[in-house]
């Protein structure tokens, strides 16, 4: 079966326009406290491999361009025209090369993603937890755990989203809780609606968790999570 390509567009359930619209109002002045964060874990992540592949970069507001510039050669999957344009102009030392396949639409998506990519490392940058069809979910997570065993690849990712703030989680051991059910108890003490993206524990390794207030009522639980294949 041929792999599925990406189809440009501009907006989506939780990119797009409506994205970059947010990085504009809150970058400076409600993010900076989770960018330090995923600066920290793109930092301290150093997969032995000279290529690396950025799923879902957007415009690259929460990565690091010090740890891009580690890579002889970056990879990006990102439909959104704006978004390849804004990386280009935000990130001009990284040389990007923009590729069409479309890795999250499909089941096959992560194999298909370690053949296009086969020496690369692979990061998802913040998407794994966004919008897809529920159906898909369980499989796609098996999916990722089969197809890309043998490789190196980290995630950070929407886990709980709500209008009220949690605690903060980062003193919490991501890897001690059981479920996403238990991280919204121990992260909510009192009734409060919260969406869960049913990302927990994505990736197996180094698995740490920090708080994300996107907008003034918006409040995104985020895990960032690392597989290393030599490691048990």
């Amino acid at each position: 079966m041929a792999a599925r390509r990406l189809a440009p567009h501009f907006a989506d359930a939780s990119g797009g326009l409506g994205y970059h619209l947010r990085a504009w109002r809150w970058r400076q002045t409600l993010w900076p406290p989770f960018l330090a964060r995923t600066q920290g874990w793109l930092r301290a992540w150093t997969p032995p491999a000279e290529e690396l592949v950025v799923v879902g970069p957007s415009a690259g507001y929460t990565l690091d361009a010090d740890f891009l510039a580690r890579f002889r050669r970056v990879h990006a999957l990102e439909p959104d025209p704006l978004a390849r344009w804004l990386l280009r102009r935000r990130l001009p030392g990284i040389d990007w090369h923009f590729g069409t396949l479309d890795a999250l639409s499909a089941v096959d998506g992560p194999a298909a993603l370690a053949a296009e990519y086969p020496h690369a490392a692979i990061l998802f940058s913040n998407v794994l937890g966004q919008a897809v069809e529920p159906a898909l979910l369980p499989a796609r997570r098996t999916a990722l755990g089969d197809a890309l065993r043998q490789r190196h690849w980290a995630s950070y990712h929407d886990v709980l989203s709500s209008a009220r703030p949690p605690l903060p989680p980062e003193g919490l051991e991501a890897g001690r809780l059981e479920d996403a059910a238990a991280l919204a108890c121990a992260l909510y003490r009192a009734a409060v609606e919260v969406i869960d993206h049913d990302t927990f524990g994505l990736a197996p390794q180094n698995r740490q968790l920090a708080c994300w207030q996107i907008a003034p009522a918006r409040w995104q639980v985020v895990e960032w999570g690392q597989h290393d294949p030599d490691c048990p």
